[in-house]
């Protein structure tokens, strides 16, 4: 973040965040009124060996039943809206990308990415018919800069498949288990996720409380 910045500027709009601060056991956080989205203040987010050395603590597994089933909230219904063979993008892979080997093995052409874990940044050169982004939101320390990235990765009439757990009701945030992940710096509502589709001239469809779809007009 650049010094000068205002840090109370929201990392997804750029609009200054003019509400008192929430103060946590986990952290401070910030709501934008603009785009409804709240973050973690910026001088608590971790640094890139920080983040990188927790990520090492999580145990997925790509063969794991369990982590499967949580993938297939989105796989499902994702699958279900992409012509066959189909190329996409991963991104945000992880250590155990489970959900590209998901769809290879439904007979879809899937590349990974990840800053990471995969940082062959070749895979960011193409466009795609679809991109997936799982348990990937909440962790974009610019996701205004990387939505645009997707956005213009994809082809038109491409979809993006996000899953963030979408955030609760304002009285239910403090005893919500996403922020005691530290590196967890960015919630979203489901109005937030509509702001997104609008600011990118896309259509989304809202599934339960994690799964957001996204399509690019053509």
């Amino acid at each position: 973040m650049n010094a000068t910045e205002n840090p109370a500027t929201c990392p997804l709009c750029r609009m200054p965040s003019n509400a008192a601060p929430i103060s946590l056991r986990t952290g401070s956080y910030h709501s934008c009124e603009n785009c409804d989205l709240v973050f973690r203040a910026p001088d608590e987010w971790l640094d890139a060996a920080a983040e990188r050395a927790y990520y090492l603590t999580h145990r997925n597994d790509i063969h794991d039943p369990g982590y499967r089933h949580f993938l297939s909230q989105l796989a499902d219904p994702f699958i279900e809206r992409l012509p066959p063979g189909a190329c996409g993008l991963d991104y945000g892979s992880g250590q155990a990308p489970a959900l590209a080997a998901m769809l290879r093995e439904r007979g879809f052409d899937v590349a990974v990415h990840d800053p990471f874990f995969a940082p062959d940044d070749s895979a960011l050169q193409r466009q795609y018919d679809f991109i997936t982004c799982t348990e990937v939101m909440e962790h974009m320390h610019h996701p205004d800069r990387e939505l645009e990235r997707l956005d213009g990765m994809l082809e038109a009439g491409g979809w993006l498949g996000v899953m963030t757990e979408l955030r609760p009701a304002p009285e239910r945030f403090a005893d919500w288990h996403y922020h005691r992940d530290p590196t967890h710096v960015c919630f979203y509502s489901a109005e937030t996720m509509r702001w997104i589709a609008r600011r990118h001239q896309w259509q989304v469809e809202i599934i339960g409380k994690r799964v957001a779809l996204f399509v690019k007009r053509g």
